[in-house]
């Protein structure tokens, strides 16, 4: 096969990987701030050790180095509220809120990048609404905190990746991870007092085996995978795959949870309208010229 369809398929098993990441928030049974300060942890420990992560570090200048750690903040808190969403209500759902992303990224980009608004993304923001309400009607009462959580992740998904986005030729991308996730740890294990006790509880054995398929197999192997592929695709293709995330999460979730009993037809109807609108938000830029920033997203 030539490189670019080699780099199309490692896309996609990237984007399989990171349909998992729901699924093993469902199955490991921590809660989720100890479940995602053990995933930072594991990662960003894992990172230190690589000699280009250090050599990355010292250059770096402090200012740039700040920024990127508040940006880790915002990635402690997505990771936070989307795992929150699993537990309160299931992965199906907490994906399917991951998908209104790109529609609060029409709104939030603008302002952080200091460049003019898109009425075509306007559009998009409008055409979710009714998918939107669907999707909420189509819950049980019990799960609609969930909903409510699993929105407010997006929005964060939406402010770490216009950021990123700002600063993402001033740095390795590995050193960059690795500040992005320590941050995140960090403030995590500042925040604990305040929310949870006891706060780090040592995983059994089989959440402690989830934790490395999380860490390791969902995170720092796709993330190798995608530097590797994205040489050879544009931004437009990487866009149009990593848009089937949620996608590949709820068609999971299906057989290896049985959540389709949990859900009505309303939610999936739902889940159509917002991901026909997501789908639909590359393809009306698809003339626009590809960026190196809306390729990188921890």
């Amino acid at each position: 096969m030539s490189p670019s369809r080699i780099a199309h398929w490692q896309i996609h098993f990237c984007v399989l990987l990171w349909g998992f990441t729901a699924i093993l928030g469902k199955l490991i049974a921590l809660p989720a701030l100890p479940l995602v300060w053990w995933r930072m942890l594991l990662v960003s420990g894992t990172l230190l050790c690589v000699p280009r992560v250090w050599r990355g570090l010292r250059a770096m200048p402090a200012r740039l180095l700040f920024s990127y750690a508040g940006i880790g903040v915002i990635v402690a808190l997505h990771w936070l509220t989307f795992y929150g969403a699993i537990k309160l209500a299931n992965a199906s759902v907490a994906a399917t809120c991951i998908a209104l992303c790109p529609v609060f990224l029409a709104l939030v980009e603008p302002w952080i990048a200091g460049r003019r608004f898109d009425p075509r993304e306007l559009m998009i923001g409008a055409a979710v609404v009714p998918g939107v309400a669907l999707v909420a009607g189509g819950l049980p009462g019990e799960m609609r905190l969930g909903l409510a959580i699993g929105v407010l992740s997006a929005l964060f998904v939406a402010f770490f990746s216009a950021l990123n986005k700002r600063l993402v030729d001033r740095a390795d991308a590995l050193t960059v991870t690795c500040v992005e996730l320590g941050t995140g740890t960090v403030f995590l294990t500042l925040l604990a007092p305040f929310i949870a006790a006891p706060a780090f509880p040592l995983p059994d054995a089989h959440d402690g085996a989830l934790l490395l398929v999380l860490a390791f197999g969902c995170t720092l192997l796709p993330f190798a995978l995608a530097l590797s592929a994205l040489r050879h695709l544009s931004a437009f293709a990487t866009q149009m795959v990593t848009n089937l995330e949620p996608v590949y999460a709820i068609v999971l979730a299906i057989p290896l949870l049985g959540e389709q009993r949990e859900l009505g037809w309303t939610f999936y109807t739902g889940v159509a309208i917002i991901l026909v609108a997501v789908f639909a938000h590359p393809w009306l830029h698809r003339g626009d010229r590809a960026e190196a920033g809306d390729l990188v997203a921890p």
